[in-house]
């Protein structure tokens, strides 16, 4: 099986099933959905020469009916890799939906704090480091990065291996800017919530305060379809920080060449994993606490 870290440049991924399954409980009023890119098909945007994976377009009106579709009032928009630095597209779909969406950008220091300004004026709310896949930021950035946006309340969201987490985590809890962590720490499912690397990250949301999206559990155990290993670490997180988890559909489900994940059933896992003061928590609550939602702050 190619593992989504062993794409070659340019390998074409699928895009996401047009179907969404319907929802299977109550999407609670101001949901957010933390976790999706949009995609230029090229034209406008460059893809980055160093992606490891070619998607089709993931475009500003699909990405708006997804979120409808699946009863989500608010949503996050991360800027996917094979964009790279280049945060014009996300940007540009930002500043049509002020009230309803934010965003983790890609930046390093060749950004000048008025860029960023600008950014975080549009909703800019974060800046992600993927080291996971061609295109993105590598952790020697990360002081760094941490200096950049102090000034204005970001956060630093990283995709990164739960193997790398032990070690990192030193460095990790000197910053002085609030962490969110990709889709559960991505650990391999297999490795369990006993391994050294879901263990740290544990450690990172429960002593230090920082946050950890529950999210793409397709991506941790791809040769299963109950996620039953996402489903105990899910409910682990959520037991350790329940005002730290947060959710996200990971549309559209990008450098997947195994399956396509069902949006729609990505959703419902929550309704099957959490209880309704859990949900709320985790759709409603936490995200407007991180990125500002239904604030005046915007």
């Amino acid at each position: 099986m190619l593992e989504p870290r062993q794409y070659r440049h340019g390998l074409p991924c699928p895009g996401p099933d047009p179907w969404i399954e319907p929802a299977s409980f109550s999407v609670p009023e101001g949901a957010c959905d933390c976790h999706a890119h949009v995609i230029d098909d090229g034209s406008r945007f460059p893809l980055s020469a160093e992606r490891s994976y070619t998607p089709p377009p993931a475009s500003e009106r699909d990405y708006l009916a997804m979120l409808d579709a699946t009863g989500m009032t608010y949503g996050v928009l991360v800027q996917v890799s094979v964009h790279g630095l280049d945060n014009r597209f996300m940007l540009e779909v930002l500043a049509r939906h002020p009230e309803r969406l934010r965003g983790v950008a890609v930046i390093d220091d060749s950004f000048s704090p008025s860029t960023l300004a600008a950014m975080h004026e549009l909703g800019v709310r974060g800046t992600r480091v993927n080291v996971l896949f061609g295109g993105g930021v590598a952790l020697d950035q990360l002081e760094t990065l941490a200096t950049l946006i102090a000034p204005y309340g970001w956060h630093l969201q990283l995709l990164v291996g739960a193997e790398q987490l032990p070690s990192l985590l030193p460095r990790l809890v000197r910053l002085q800017t609030p962490l969110v962590i990709d889709h559960m720490g991505h650990p391999a499912a297999a490795a369990g919530v006993e391994s050294e690397g879901f263990r740290a990250l544990c450690r990172l949301i429960g002593d230090h305060g920082h946050w950890v999206k529950l999210s793409a559990p397709y991506r941790l155990e791809p040769e299963h379809d109950d996620y039953a290993a996402s489903r105990t670490m899910a409910r682990r997180l959520a037991a350790i920080a329940p005002e730290r988890v947060l959710y996200g559909s990971d549309w559209p489900h990008v450098a997947i060449p195994y399956q396509r994940p069902n949006t729609g059933h990505m959703r419902n896992l929550v309704g099957e994993w959490f209880d309704d003061a859990q949900i709320q928590r985790l759709l409603v609550s936490n995200p407007a606490t991180l990125y500002g939602f239904g604030s005046d702050a915007g």
